[in-house]
């Protein structure tokens, strides 16, 4: 493989693997806020109206910002019927094709993403509830997210044809 793939190989991991690790903090954030919601709500009787919109977000952010991890650990959902029993080579020719369709799924989510970031930035967009936040946050947490996966997509697609050609990266 050239050195080019094999360094942009190395960046999207390293910058998938950091992404992923400091995201899986979220979940101790997530666990506050619930429980800040429980006492606020049943112990001293005084309800927040932002709580569970931000439970959302930080649910949002967490998932959306783990995914270029889980694909990169090789953690993610997949239907495991034949693909268990194949060789390695064949599971990465499969994986190689799949690639190029899961590319094209999430360039055009990226495009979705971008286009709705940039609508919220210029309208100022804010939620219609008693709270109001501000969406343009999760929004462009919800774009380099999703950015962030299509660039170790694309990582993933290179590791999987260097395996096909019986190449190293």
């Amino acid at each position: 493989m050239p050195s080019i793939i094999k360094y942009y190989v190395n960046i999207i991991d390293y910058i998938s693997l950091k992404t992923g690790r400091a995201t899986m903090y979220l979940v101790f954030v997530m666990m506050f806020i619930l429980i800040l919601s429980f006492v606020t709500r049943n112990i001293i009787n005084i309800p927040l109206i932002w709580i569970i919109e931000m439970a959302q977000f930080v649910m949002t952010g967490y998932y959306l910002l783990g995914g270029g991890y889980s694909m990169l650990t090789d953690d993610h959902v997949r239907m495991d019927l034949i693909y268990s029993k194949l060789k390695d080579k064949t599971k990465a020719l499969l994986d190689s094709l799949t690639s190029v369709f899961l590319v094209f799924y999430l360039v055009v989510l990226l495009i979705g993403s971008i286009s709705s970031l940039t609508y919220t930035i210029e309208t100022n967009q804010r939620l219609f509830t008693a709270w109001a936040p501000y969406v343009w946050p999760i929004k462009s947490i919800m774009t380099f997210g999703i950015l962030l996966m299509l660039l170790q997509s694309i990582a993933i697609f290179f590791k999987d044809v260097a395996k096909v050609f019986d190449r190293e990266i």
